[in-house]
């Protein structure tokens, strides 16, 4: 199973498009966006997937109120965590660095997804994956990844 995972919209939907059509490329099958989703907009354009996101430090309240109204979309507030393919699956926004950090250390999850500091990066701590896709907006090198599970390898994608 490959899932998208992407960051930082802030409402673009240019670029959000773009990695919609890499991801029909690669036949992602759901996508993870870890928060400053910008505009319900972008939420629309992924969805030919089902969508799990949480808010980011800039996101309204309004964005998890519009997007529950669509089905195949789930906000998950500040955090979020799902099981996959047997892996266990943590995502937030990673403004919370505190946070971030105990999640990542925790040794609960196989995957940490984050955001926030427009800059891709993917690293292992521990046995514990953590992806940043970097941003699709507001970056010099827009990106996303998508990570292959349960295989648990990453891969950052430039715009």
């Amino acid at each position: 199973m490959r899932v998208g995972v992407l960051s930082d919209t802030h409402g673009c939907i240019d670029r959000t498009l773009q990695a919609v059509r890499l991801w029909e490329s690669l036949h992602i099958a759901m996508v993870i966006h870890c928060g400053d989703v910008g505009s319900p907009d972008v939420l629309d354009r992924l969805g030919r997937w089902p969508v799990h996101f949480v808010l980011g430090n800039v996101d309204p309240a309004a964005i998890s109120r519009e997007a529950m109204a669509v089905e195949g979309r789930t906000c998950h507030g500040r955090f979020g965590s799902l099981e996959l393919e047997g892996k266990r699956i943590a995502f937030l926004h990673g403004d919370d660095t505190k946070r971030l950090r105990q999640t990542i250390h925790s040794g609960k999850w196989d995957l940490v997804c984050c955001g926030h500091t427009h800059v891709a990066e993917i690293k292992t701590v521990n046995q514990t994956l953590v992806v940043n896709p970097g941003a699709v907006q507001r970056s010099s090198r827009p990106s996303v990844a998508i990570v292959d599970l349960p295989r648990l390898q990453a891969t950052p994608i430039s715009l």
